[in-house]
């Protein structure tokens, strides 16, 4: 038997927390959403930076028992993973148009729409919570 330093490797992205993944077609292409937690508690969505997806961005804080616990206790929570930033994802083909922050804004609200969501609160990291910022301006009086 070889040494045991006590510790154990595990691929976090590939852990099962009992989301439900959704693939929301959106005027601008489709996006991944992880739906976590009970539809009937307060919506918080979440967007993450450029180039992760909602594992490789958020889970420092859902990965935390008391802040994963209070968190799903509260509300349910909508992860929205960006075409292309899905694990595993395809390069985006050159003939799809680039998106701007505010087309991704608007795929927000479309989300929203396919969710049936009205009033939500959001959570983005960086280039995340500019898109989100530019949605809550942009849909303010929806």
């Amino acid at each position: 038997m070889g040494d045991s330093s006590g510790s154990v490797s595990i691929d976090v992205e590939r852990i099962y927390f009992g989301g439900k993944e959704h693939p929301v077609r959106t005027r601008y292409g489709s996006v991944s959403v992880s739906v976590y937690g009970d539809e009937d508690k307060p919506a918080l969505i979440t967007y993450p930076d450029v180039a992760l997806n909602y594992m490789s961005c958020f889970q420092g804080l859902f990965f935390c028992p008391e802040a994963a616990s209070l968190l799903l206790h509260n509300f349910c929570i909508y992860h929205i993973t960006p075409q292309g930033h899905e694990l595993g994802a395809a390069p985006i083909p050159s003939d799809v148009p680039e998106l701007s922050v505010d087309n991704l804004a608007d795929q927000v609200a479309d989300v929203l729409d396919f969710f049936g969501l009205g009033s939500v609160m959001c959570m983005g990291v960086t280039a995340g919570a500019y898109v989100l910022t530019l949605f809550a301006v942009s849909f303010l009086h929806d």
